[in-house]
């Protein structure tokens, strides 16, 4: 099993793999085209936005700066806004569904750590110096259709935003979502159908 697969697996993996690592370079070079300037003619930049993303339907918009890992796992459904400064570490899956509203300085972490040192931080002596590795994993992010959420929010790995939710401006979700719900706060909870 490669790293990559071992990381979309939910598995530890090494995130300085040589195969992450030239795709984390793809990116970031892509990435510097993207938030370089402002686009005027954005035939260029959704062509750009289509070599970096997994997948971007139709009529999505998505302003910069935008930043991700790699890109290609990120996967954003038709008629989808993404405000300035969005923070997708996708480590892992994310797959954002149609007509959603992503607030200014939304991060979508899918990547995580043992909670312990002992467990998250590994030593190794090579050739005769002392080498860090830090041990890492992820687990996909979905989001449903029509979807706000609100800027500052972040949500976790493993999380499931169900279709026709909001989320308020600055909350932390660290658990599921179903559909039809208004939710906000850290942690963020439930407050009412809609």
């Amino acid at each position: 099993m490669t790293e990559k697969e071992k990381m979309l697996a939910g598995k530890i993996y090494n995130s300085r793999d040589h195969q992450l690592i030239e795709r984390y370079h793809i990116a970031r070079n892509l990435m510097a085209k993207i938030n370089s300037h402002y686009y005027i003619d954005l035939k260029e930049k959704l062509d750009l936005f289509s070599q970096l993303l997994g997948k971007i339907g139709e009529n999505v918009w998505i302003e910069t700066p935008f930043y991700c890992d790699y890109g290609e796992h990120i996967f954003i459904g038709e008629g989808t806004f993404i405000n300035v400064n969005a923070m997708f570490l996708d480590n892992n899956l994310i797959n954002i569904g149609k007509n959603g509203l992503i607030g200014p300085n939304v991060q979508l972490l899918t990547a995580s750590h043992p909670l312990s040192s002992k467990e998250r931080i590994e030593e190794k002596i090579q050739e005769g110096k002392i080498k860090i590795s830090y041990k890492t994993y992820s687990k996909p992010i979905t989001i449903g259709d029509n979807v706000w959420i609100g800027g500052n929010t972040v949500v976790l790995p493993g999380i499931t935003i169900g279709h026709n939710v909001t989320v308020g401006a600055g909350s932390v979700v660290t658990k599921n979502l179903p559909d039809n719900v208004l939710a906000f706060g850290n942690p963020c909870k439930i407050i009412r159908n809609i």
